[in-house]
């Protein structure tokens, strides 16, 4: 499969007035989507997820700004664009689907000129069948009755028909590429299924990839390919779903998993103690160590680098370094 995007070292920091203080949201994150995959993006709140999709889109508050690295989008450079330049990306090749669906819709236009406007501008619809193209994207998300829906407005749906409409507009564009952000979090557990299965069989129809921003690692089993663990602005592991689930390498990896609830199992839940550190004041060395129950003096005094653990599996973790040499021990002695 092609490379559809890649993400070089992205450095996205928020300066506060006269830039006395700096937050490193997203500091040096790296990672490779492909055509049609999808990726989920994992981590407490305020780990960066947010950020790095913003990034990506340029949509980014005025606060904050891209101070190094590389987005490189189906062969062209994303962070030398102009906002004019931008625009015309947004819609047409990449969307973005936001965790409140009323942020996203406008109570004063009907669900018909919501959904309409992607395809009119970016497609060049006009008329009968622009009509007939709404009233398939409104199908297409599973809305009864789309001709009748078409004509209603924000306020008469529900929460979750509100977000399959927010669904509908990122598709209309046509896009290659959906960032999911959260989309599931304000629906209930039955409406939030249904969703994910809608979700899931846009891509399969259209081959559009999908970035999916979420903390429900249940959702990422579900969903996705592979998986960036997020912590502290940067990707502390990444791979194959499969392989994280099955044998996660990073400490912060093993927390995430341990604290799920398994079906049938009479274990307690793993609770990661003390709170994700404030990213104006970073600790020093690994930002993790401060919770990690591993952590050594090398993690308080030094910084992690990445280290490969598979194909296209990587994990920030001195842990790593230190069974690496333990096992070169062994293997010469």
């Amino acid at each position: 499969m092609a490379v559809l995007l890649r993400v070089s070292n992205l450095q996205t920091y928020y300066f506060s007035f006269g830039g006395a203080r700096v937050v490193k949201a997203v500091d040096n994150v790296s990672f490779m989507l492909n055509e049609g995959e999808t990726i989920g993006l994992v981590g407490e709140s305020g780990c960066g997820k947010t950020t790095t999709c913003l990034s990506i889109v340029g949509l980014l508050p005025s606060a904050a700004r891209i101070v190094g690295g590389s987005i490189e989008f189906a062969g062209e450079e994303l962070t030398h664009k102009r906002p004019r330049e931008m625009r015309r990306i947004r819609g047409r090749q990449i969307a973005m689907i936001l965790q409140d669906p009323m942020a996203s819709l406008n109570p004063l236009f009907s669900i018909y000129t919501q959904v309409a406007e992607p395809a009119y501008y970016h497609q060049a619809i006009r008329g009968r069948p622009l009509r007939q193209r709404v009233q398939q994207l409104l199908r297409a998300v599973r809305i009864p009755s789309p001709a009748v829906r078409m004509r209603e407005y924000p306020h008469q749906m529900s929460g979750g028909m509100r977000q399959r409409v927010v669904g509908a507009i990122a598709m209309a564009g046509g896009p290659k590429l959906i960032i999911a952000d959260e989309p599931t979090t304000n629906l209930d557990v039955t409406i939030q299924a249904q969703y994910l299965e809608v979700l899931k069989d846009i891509q399969q129809e259209s081959g559009v990839a999908l970035i999916f921003v979420t903390h429900n690692l249940g959702i990422v089993a579900k969903m996705c390919d592979k998986m960036a663990v997020m912590y502290a602005g940067r990707i502390v592991e990444q791979g194959a779903v499969r392989d994280l689930f099955r044998s996660p390498k990073h400490p912060y990896t093993q927390a995430l998993l341990g604290s799920m609830p398994k079906l049938g199992s009479k274990e307690p839940l793993y609770a990661i103690p003390g709170h994700p550190p404030n990213l104006a004041q970073l600790p020093s060395g690994c930002a993790f160590h401060p919770r990690c129950a591993h952590a050594m003096p090398q993690c308080v005094s030094q910084e992690p680098v990445d280290r490969r653990v598979g194909a296209n599996w990587t994990a920030r973790c001195w842990l790593l370094e230190r069974q690496a040499q333990e096992e070169y021990v062994s293997a010469i002695a």
